[in-house]
């Protein structure tokens, strides 16, 4: 998917809220719990009841993985069941020498469809590379994220600038909006208009609204563009909205409250 895709997108949904498919097999509706695939039963269910409020779904690898090869036959099917119009993100923060990383594109962009993968910058550019070389896909770096250890590293101070800073500047400079993104956490909004400086064009992949207390309306103040520029992620916001029967209903209700919400700050 292009960049302008995901914005047409967003324009006929008034929507730019990703779900966030970080399924938890301790978590989801007892009823469900003796179903073998589980799993995928819960994930293609939160899909149907919001793929009409959202314009993506990001995929937390991690809660896949750790199930081995049922958990990554479980992240194919889910993976394979988001219609093609909804921006498919692999959040696997992935980074790691040019040759090892081309194999982590080749992964998550050939032999599975997604659309963009988050990856780390510590390593430098040949780590980052290999992803940008796929057109019409995004690789979604990590910026400004807001949990508690953004102190250790990210905020501290650089000649004169944050390392946030410092890693935002140079990163924009190996692709172009069109092939790159960049993790903000929500809990960070307060840093939005100077990030907005150093990177006004490019889309942000904003998680920590909902359960880890970021404010949408911030954000959307803050954050917002003229191509909209930004996916603000939920996830047990909304896939963990409801217990019972009707689990999908509720998530849907929580994605539409969003959904509403965004299309006022879109106008």
């Amino acid at each position: 998917m292009n960049k302008l895709h995901l914005i047409d997108q967003i324009q006929i949904k008034k929507s730019y809220l990703c779900v966030g498919l970080d399924t938890d097999l301790t978590k989801i509706p007892a009823h469900l719990q003796g179903n073998p695939n589980a799993i995928v039963a819960f994930n293609k269910a939160i899909i149907d009841a919001t793929k009409d409020h959202c314009v993506s779904y990001k995929i937390n690898t991690a809660f896949y993985e750790s199930m081995g090869l049922k958990g990554w036959d479980a992240m194919e099917q889910t993976l394979h069941h988001i219609p093609e119009t909804h921006f498919k993100i692999a959040d696997a923060k992935r980074g790691d020498i040019g040759n090892t990383s081309a194999q982590y594109a080749k992964a998550f962009f050939e032999t599975l469809p997604f659309d963009a993968i988050t990856v780390a910058p510590y390593m430098g550019e040949d780590s980052i590379r290999p992803f940008l070389e796929y057109e019409n896909k995004f690789t979604i770096v990590l910026g400004l994220t807001s949990n508690k250890g953004a102190q250790d590293f990210e905020l501290q101070k650089f000649d004169e600038n944050y390392l946030y800073e410092k890693v935002l500047t140079t990163v924009s400079k190996w692709g172009t909006p069109n092939n790159l993104m960049f993790v903000i956490g929500a809990t960070q909004a307060s840093e939005l208009l100077n990030i907005r400086k150093i990177i006004p064009e490019h889309f942000l992949l904003v998680p920590g609204v909902g359960f880890q207390g970021g404010s949408l309306k911030e954000v959307s103040e803050y954050g917002l563009n003229k191509d909209c520029g930004l996916l603000i992620n939920a996830s047990r916001a909304i896939i963990y909205a409801g217990s019972g029967i009707n689990y999908a209903d509720d998530a849907k209700e929580i994605a539409m409250q969003y959904q509403t919400e965004m299309g006022i700050y879109l106008q």
